[in-house]
């Protein structure tokens, strides 16, 4: 069957229904195909459930420490893993309920389910049946990466996605990967119980970040009794008579470690490769990735590519962004710009990282001069109040603009307090601005003015505050 639409959508994720809802409010008659559920990444097997579990191991780590908050919770807690899977797939489930509701009740959209390919610039066929548009926007994500490592085809691994699954907690968790997703879910099955060892083949963990920042890391994580190997330079899988041995090649230390289970956590690639883009002269990266300009177009017209396809960001809140630019120059006769983006985002340890714009060690490499302060956690009242006082402050400015190139927090409630500094720099305000405003006490943001009154000439790195 031959259908034709003002615009054609493919993926559900966080960009595709959004853009669907302005696209139809605007009086269009658009196609929205997703070949597997609603929702997207986020909503299914990535920030909603895997955060939902976050919680539960967090309540977890407080109910240990409840002796030193004066509550008594006996010698063991208990974790019941079914319960925990269950309750991240409950919350998972209501939140893909409420997208497919919506979309459902969106006078002009029409849903259709299969695998879309494309037949040409302005086709593609879903199944027997071939859509037409003058518009087409991918919106199509990513997945986990597995790369042909040494002995990975003869044992069973997880990826982050088999890992919301898991209705008992491993005895021995080995994450490959020291980045982003690998570490939260170390942490979280520390928390739970497991025994974890993090194997990296960098010589740090979170390597985008500075050198401080990730040995702050790596100790709040050592502190919960989670082994970190960095260094390991020729991973490999063998079966075990106790699960799966992985060599990792380190400098110092056991040249083995065995695990119950192995989650690989190296990354994600875009869901690029199936459809048919060739067909439709679109060009693709190196690595998959769809090349945009700066307002998301692909080099096709009539073409964009949003979300995680394109290669300009890898969260949920870029995928939405990424909505809102073409929506603004489609619609609203914007000229809006990826490159207008601050880049933030946050690791969902415990307790978080958040970062937002540059990094000291990029900012840095500017050649401009540039102001920098630190200040510990342990400074923070709201923090110490809470027990939770690991980790500091950081901000970067420029000494002759006083704009603010970047900060860190990795703190209690870290990924909340960096909003006010996101928020000072997109509006562009000199950091006095910030410096000068009175936050509620007590708060951890109320650390930021202060913060911004040690800005100093940047000197050599100073010594890491792990400990602090």
């Amino acid at each position: 069957m031959n259908q034709s639409f003002d615009a054609i959508v493919i993926g559900a994720g966080q960009a595709g229904p959004a853009l669907a809802g302005r696209l139809t409010e605007a009086g269009m008659r658009v196609a929205l195909v997703e070949r597997g559920r609603l929702g997207g990444t986020c909503v299914n097997i990535g920030c909603i459930p895997t955060k939902t579990l976050v919680a539960s191991a967090y309540a977890a780590q407080i109910a240990r420490r409840g002796r030193e908050y004066g509550v008594e919770v006996g010698p063991e807690i208990g974790i019941d893993m079914v319960r925990v899977r269950d309750r991240a797939q409950g919350v998972s489930t209501r939140a893909r309920i409420n997208v497919e509701t919506w979309l459902r009740g969106m006078k002009g959209l029409t849903i259709i389910e299969g695998h879309a390919r494309f037949e040409s610039p302005t086709t593609v066929r879903v199944g027997d049946d071939l859509l037409t548009a003058p518009r087409i926007f991918l919106n199509v994500g990513a997945r986990a990466n597995v790369p042909d490592m040494p002995g990975i085809g003869g044992v069973e691994v997880l990826t982050s996605t088999a890992m919301l699954q898991l209705d008992t907690v491993p005895r021995h968790l080995v994450v490959i990967g020291g980045s982003y997703i690998g570490l939260e879910f170390a942490q979280m099955h520390r928390r739970f119980g497991a025994q974890v060892t993090v194997v990296e083949m960098g010589p740090r963990l979170i390597a985008r970040e500075d050198e401080d920042v990730s040995e702050a890391v790596r100790a709040i994580l050592a502190d919960e009794g989670i082994r970190v190997r960095t260094n390991a330079t020729c991973i490999a899988f063998k079966p075990h008579a106790e699960g799966i041995e992985v060599t990792v090649d380190c400098n110092s230390g056991e040249p083995t470690v065995v695990g119950s289970h192995v989650l690989l956590a190296v990354g994600r690639r875009p869901n690029t490769d199936d459809l048919g883009l060739d067909r439709a002269g679109v060009a693709v990266d190196a690595r998959g990735y769809v090349t945009v300009d700066d307002t998301l177009a692909t080099n096709v017209p009539g073409i964009w590519a949003l979300g995680d396809c394109n290669g300009r960001g890898a969260f949920t809140h870029t995928a939405y962004n990424d909505h809102e630019i073409v929506a603004a120059n489609l619609l609203d006769g914007g000229s809006r710009r990826v490159s207008e983006r601050i880049p933030g985002y946050a690791l969902y340890i415990d307790p978080p990282l958040a970062r937002v714009g540059l990094s000291e060690t990029e900012a840095r490499r500017t050649g401009r001069t540039i102001l920098v302060s630190k200040r510990p956690m342990s400074r923070v009242g709201r923090a110490i109040e809470r027990g939770e006082t690991k980790g500091f402050m950081k901000v970067v400015a420029d000494a002759q603009t006083q704009q603010i190139l970047g900060a860190a927090i990795l703190g209690a409630s870290g990924d909340e307090a960096i909003h006010g500094i996101l928020d000072a720099m997109h509006a562009g305000v000199p950091y006095p601005v910030l410096q000068w405003a009175v936050p509620i006490h007590p708060t951890v943001s109320e650390l930021i003015p202060t913060l911004l009154g040690g800005l100093k000439p940047a000197v050599a790195a100073e010594p890491s505050l792990a400990n602090a």
